[in-house]
């Protein structure tokens, strides 16, 4: 998923808040639902944020196209866990390792079955490490 950074994204010293960076992991994340005619909101679950471990490796600035992608590194019993890496002219300026967690709507954790993995290998095939 390509980004522009925009002014409303950056700091005093002109370049990406931390936090934002943050955000374009979401939209990313999200992005790959929206891409296939799908929703992040399953039937009766969705996916939290449990863990969240970001290297920040170099900065981006105003104007600037990044380039997010997806690493499915592994699926278990509740949760699945995704490397984000952005990119800016090929070269890799920040990597997140996001640990997301199978819910309902109550928040308890759910398992998850056959249909939602099979589901998160086909959204995530290309990226699968």
């Amino acid at each position: 998923m390509t980004i522009r950074v925009y002014y409303e994204d950056i700091d005093v010293g002109g370049v990406v808040y931390y936090a934002n960076y943050l955000k374009y992991c979401e939209r990313a994340r999200s992005e790959v639902f929206f891409s296939k005619g799908l929703s992040p909101v399953l039937e009766n679950s969705h996916f939290v944020v449990k863990k969240f471990d970001a290297n920040y490796i170099s900065s981006a600035k105003l104007g600037d196209e990044l380039d997010v992608k997806n690493e499915l590194l592994s699926i278990k019993g509740v949760s699945f866990v995704l490397r984000q890496s952005i990119f800016k002219d090929e070269e890799k300026i920040f990597e997140a390792d996001a640990t997301l967690a199978h819910v309902d709507f109550n928040g308890k954790l759910k398992k998850i079955n056959k249909e939602v993995k099979e589901l998160l290998l086909n959204l995530f095939k290309e990226w699968v490490v």
